[in-house]
């Protein structure tokens, strides 16, 4: 493989492979807070955050993580001033004590955070403004939840690097419009172990852990629980379908109840994160697969998830539980065509795959992070690896028939352009619904 493409693909990897303690819009204006109290050297007087309304959406309905039980966007700000670390980023709130939580309700109850609504911004947009003993700190967050673009202390800026509109990457990262399915196969045949060990050993761990305690605890709807109990009643690949479905379920199960554990998240979404993850997992297990080719399966579906999500955006009214469990089938495939030594027929598998997922389920809505995104879960890696079985036998749905095209990369344009360009109505009006306009 072209060396600039595999630095390039790597890249990518590392880039979205992060840790993240909790649903990670909350966290993210955690860390703009932790940031900005860093950044004021004194204790805040008072907060304002403004926002967009898909951070809006997404941190209305879900716990945030180490607050004993606390929700909201001032939530979410005043626990990363009062207790963040804001050089662990995603994982800020990890070093938040009692005594933290303690501080952090009687400063909400006081109304010390104010929130406010910013329209015709990017949909992941977050600026958190401080003021306490004379001196001002501003932190602004853009396009990934951990990307700082802007920050200014008593009127003098000391970064801008906000983004250009016309611009479709960050300039000097990997380039995700590099990616397709063809190099993204060739880079998990080839990618080198020492490459990825830590970081996909890293995310199997971290994944697995969540998962396994929503599998244990009274979480949300309990939509892993139950599906893995009714795996019990089933038997062959039934079952590992059905433990497949729980045990991704059941990590979301947990993270949207506030559970501290933490997870490597994919496309900005720790829900994702743990979808593309599970299914792999699961199969890697049941079918005895070697180390080696659960890693490459998990390299190829974290990559799959991307291409997906670089059309869509990082937040928008497409559920990104739709492209994580699609790009999570393609690595139960690849690992499977695999072990049964008939490599040649990866590449359509993989194509078909996506296109009999995407124009099944693509568009299935996002409402926000909350409980009801485990059952979302489990319906998209259901849906995903029905898609991969029609594949197996040969049938895929026929360009023409509605976003099918000849190219299945053309497809999966087709299905971005429609959750990002097509469902932004859909977007404001759920707002609307979520805001009570």
């Amino acid at each position: 493989m072209d060396q600039a493409l595999y630095q390039n693909h790597l890249g990518i990897l590392r880039e979205e492979l992060l840790v993240a303690l909790g649903c990670t819009e909350p966290i993210a204006i955690a860390y703009a807070g932790a940031k900005a109290r860093q950044l004021l050297g004194v204790i805040p007087e008072h907060c304002r955050v403004r926002c967009s309304g898909n951070i809006i959406k997404n941190v209305k309905g879900v716990i945030v993580p180490n607050s004993g039980g606390m929700r909201g966007i001032d939530v979410a700000a005043t626990l990363g001033i009062v207790g963040g670390d804001p050089d662990r980023e995603l994982a800020v709130l990890e070093t938040v004590t009692p005594a933290d939580i303690q501080t952090t309700q009687a400063l909400v109850k006081e109304g010390f955070c104010t929130c406010e609504l910013v329209e015709d911004v990017d949909n992941l947009y977050i600026v958190v403004e401080l003021e306490g003993g004379g001196h001002s700190a501003e932190i602004e967050i853009q396009e990934h939840h951990n990307n700082i673009t802007y920050m200014k202390k008593d009127g003098t800026v000391l970064l801008d690097s906000r983004p250009d509109p016309s611009c479709k990457k960050q300039s000097g990262g990997p380039d995700r419009m590099l990616l397709n399915v063809a190099n993204i196969l060739e880079f998990a045949d080839t990618v080198k172990m020492e490459d990825v060990e830590e970081l996909i050993g890293r995310q199997i761990d971290y994944n697995t852990a969540i998962s396994d305690e929503g599998l244990k605890g009274n979480y949300g709807v309990e939509t892993g629980r139950i599906l893995m109990e009714n795996a019990g009643n089933a038997s062959g690949l039934n079952r590992v379908r059905l433990q497949a479905r729980a045990a991704a379920a059941a990590g979301s199960d947990a993270r949207m109840s506030g559970c501290s554990l933490p997870v490597v998240i994919n496309s900005g979404s720790g829900n994702q994160g743990i979808t593309v993850t599970m299914p792999i997992v699961i199969y890697g297990r049941a079918w005895q697969a070697d180390r080696e080719l659960i890693l490459r399966a998990l390299v190829l579906a974290n990559l799959i998830s991307v291409h997906q999500k670089k059309y869509i955006g990082s937040l928008s009214a497409y559920c990104g539980a739709t492209s994580a469990a699609t790009g999570a089938a393609c690595g139960v495939a690849y690992m499977m065509l695999r072990q049964k030594g008939e490599q040649e027929r990866i590449y359509q598998i993989l194509c078909d795959t996506i296109t009999n997922s995407i124009e099944t389920l693509g568009g299935m809505v996002c409402d926000g992070a909350k409980a009801s995104c485990a059952a979302k879960i489990g319906l998209a890696v259901e849906n995903a690896l029905m898609a991969l079985e029609l594949s197996l036998a040969g049938n895929v749905f026929q360009p023409g028939e509605g976003m099918t095209m000849e190219d299945p990369e053309d497809t999966i344009a087709a299905v971005g352009r429609m959750g990002r360009v097509g469902m932004k109505s859909t977007d404001v009006e759920i707002l609307n619904i979520m805001l009570g306009n």
